[in-house]
């Protein structure tokens, strides 16, 4: 389908090569790129895109760089700060990272024959000229602050060198921070429906997982590939996912009924480049599978009862030392008999105690709070598995953060945090993760805790006194938290999951001591943290009202009586009676009561988000129910 030559096409300006005369040369030798656009991204994780003519960026390129363009509040998501009687907010380019070009690749330029490009650079917001605002200028700050807050903690603390491949602090030139993300995703033919009763059983049967991609599926996913790898993302994999149904080939020789979920994972970046690839890359996939005819969806959850898509985030921390060599910081001197180094246990303490708080970063919408529902690999525990021994890494997938080894692989060890999905908010997942784990380091390092002292804190039982973490609570299973705990026993031991957007950002109140932590330094200020409640709230308000509970009322009525009174039997007819009885239940109102979905709407009328909440979760209950019994019903007719 791309047929272009990629040797003759710009794909990215890297970081090393933002010189104004470096550009200028870039740009006039690649006529096809046509625009610029600014890539700012707000409190909400939306990115910004407009299209500047190249000829009016080159008039001044130097100026464009430092005063970037121009937007309002009206523009971008950021409330309490951006407000409609002070609302200048500047979108100023980020020279520290790299370039991508955005192909238009259905659009071939009449003078090359390559396709039409936007070289889109990703940028810091700026609010009333000095004022860094947003989800990049977050994480930046962020990354900034746990850098240098941990040199000055080792410094401190010289103790721990005995327990990495550090002599000392002097040593030491930078930190490094390195982060990746595995991009799952749902790719469909249009206007198909999909059979749910095939797509469980084939899951339950793993038919899909890993199995040889076909069609244009097959196709499209090569193509991404190859062109991510001229990106420079250093691919390293592309396959089927655990959810899908085999497509059908129709006589015209086209597969139609497609209805499968991919992965495709790529290498480390520094934290800020690793979230900005990842914004890129879902572009190129969106664009490259619709050539094809199929479309792409990043939803954590696009359907209930089937596997949803995470997004596994990768985090670790290394030194680069002034003789050229890198150590890992999370990794113990003795790798056979210690699992972390106190960095890195302080780290991973940091993670799972400052949970509460993280979690609102990391699942801000309906849908991802749909994914975290036990049964389905997703983690619904704040609990982490290091492994039976030192020399034996973990495999448990039922944990919320996973700790990465390879014995003799050092600069392997890192964390896994399993509760991302593709539509979590990357910049400020990463940023609320470090900030987590300074605090745990911080702990750690000034109570001069040693690699045993700490695998023994972790470790610790129900009801246990700890010097950091919180009394009642576990924080490590190496059983499967799924199976050999009892729901109850998950939520004494681990806490209790949200189920809605409304209780995950209660979290904010009910632990102002944990949210203190990303206030350090001002990284989230008091009044960043509110713009994002707000936004957070807001969204999840006008997504219940406007589009949950209609399409919730379109399910109920698609559930329509299906027998007649001759051809049925009596199953038929109980089975519509209660399925009835269950739909006026949540969605007719009579004079003497009101249904279910209106007592939400007034709730949410009445800003009383808490009834509206415990409501909600009512309502996906029933409703499930509801599906099932009228599965059940139309299957016993002939």
């Amino acid at each position: 389908m791309l047929n272009y030559d990629f040797s003759k096409m710009l794909f990215k300006i890297s970081a090393d090569r933002h010189g104004v005369d470096q550009i200028r040369k870039t740009l006039l030798a690649h006529p096809e790129i046509k625009f610029v656009s600014l890539v700012g991204i707000d409190i909400g994780g939306h990115d910004t895109d407009e299209k500047i003519p190249v000829r009016e960026f080159l008039k001044d390129i130097g100026k464009f760089l430092r005063e970037g363009v121009q937007t309002d509040g009206s523009s971008v998501v950021l409330p309490r700060i951006a407000k409609l009687n002070n609302a200048k907010v500047d979108i100023i380019p980020d020279t520290t990272v790299n370039w991508f070009v955005d192909h238009n690749f259905s659009y071939p330029d009449p003078e090359t024959g390559l396709p039409v490009g936007t070289l889109r650079i990703p940028s810091s917001l700026v609010h009333n000229d000095d004022e860094g605002v947003g989800s990049r200028v977050i994480l930046r700050d962020a990354i900034r602050n746990f850098k240098s807050d941990l040199l000055d903690l080792l410094e401190k603390h010289p103790y721990v060198f005995e327990h990495m491949d550090i002599d000392g602090r002097e040593d030491i030139d930078e930190i490094v921070i390195t982060a990746a993300t595995e991009l799952e995703f749902w790719v469909r033919s249009p206007e198909d429906d999909a059979d749910r009763e095939q797509l469980s059983t084939a899951q339950m049967l793993k038919e899909q997982y890993w199995k040889r991609t076909s069609g244009p599926v097959r196709t499209a996913l090569e193509e991404v590939m190859l062109v991510l790898e001229q990106y420079g993302f250093d691919m390293e994999m592309g396959h089927k996912e655990v959810g899908g149904v085999k497509a059908k080939l129709e006589n015209s020789g086209n597969y139609d009924h497609v209805m499968e979920q991919l992965e495709i994972d790529w290498k480390y970046s520094s934290a800020v480049q690793a979230a900005d690839n990842e914004n890129h890359i879902k572009y190129v996939v969106r664009d490259i599978f619709r050539l094809y005819g199929l479309d792409v969806t990043f939803m954590a959850k696009p359907m209930v009862g089937i596997a949803g898509s995470g997004e596994h985030t990768h985090m670790g921390v290394a030194a680069k030392l002034k003789d050229g060599r890198m150590v890992n910081l999370f990794a113990p001197k003795d790798e056979r008999n210690q699992f972390l180094s106190p960095v890195g246990f302080g780290a991973l303490m940091g993670l799972l105690k400052n949970y509460d708080v993280i979690n609102p970063f990391v699942s801000s919408t309906n849908d991802s709070l749909n994914r975290l529902k036990p049964g389905y690999e997703a983690p619904v525990c704040t609990v982490t598995s290091l492994g039976h021994t030192a020399q034996t890494p973990s495999r448990n997938r039922t944990v919320l953060v996973g700790l990465i080894r390879e014995t003799g692989s050092p600069m392997a060890t890192r964390f896994e945090l399993r509760s991302p999905n593709p539509k979590s908010n990357t910049y400020l997942v990463l940023a609320a993760s470090y900030m987590a784990m300074l605090d745990g380091i911080k702990a750690a390092l000034e109570a001069g805790k040693t690699p045993e002292d700490l695998e023994k804190s972790i470790s610790k039982e129900y009801g246990e006194e700890d010097f950091y973490l919180d009394k009642d609570r576990m924080y490590r299973s190496e059983r499967d938290v799924f199976d050999e705990y009892t729901e109850e026993e998950r939520d004494r031991y681990f806490g209790r999951a949200p189920r809605t957007v409304w209780e995950n950002i209660q979290a904010f109140d009910l632990y102002p001591e944990k949210l203190a932590i990303f206030q350090r330094d001002n990284v989230m200020t008091t009044t960043t943290l509110a713009s994002y409640r707000e936004a957070v709230i807001s969204q999840w308000e006008t997504e219940l009202r406007n589009r949950i509970i209609p399409d919730t009322m379109n399910t109920l009525r698609r559930c329509r009586k299906a027998h007649t009174e001759g051809e049925s039997v009596d199953y038929d007819r109980r089975s519509w009676e209660k399925i009835s009885k269950l739909r006026d239940y949540l969605g007719r109102n009579t004079v003497a009561e009101t249904c279910l979905l209106t007592r939400i709407v007034n709730a949410l009328r009445e800003k009383d988000y808490e009834t509206a909440s415990d409501l909600l979760v009512e309502m996906q209950t029933k409703t499930e129910q509801l599906i099932r019994m009228y599965l059940m019903y139309k299957k016993n007719l002939f």
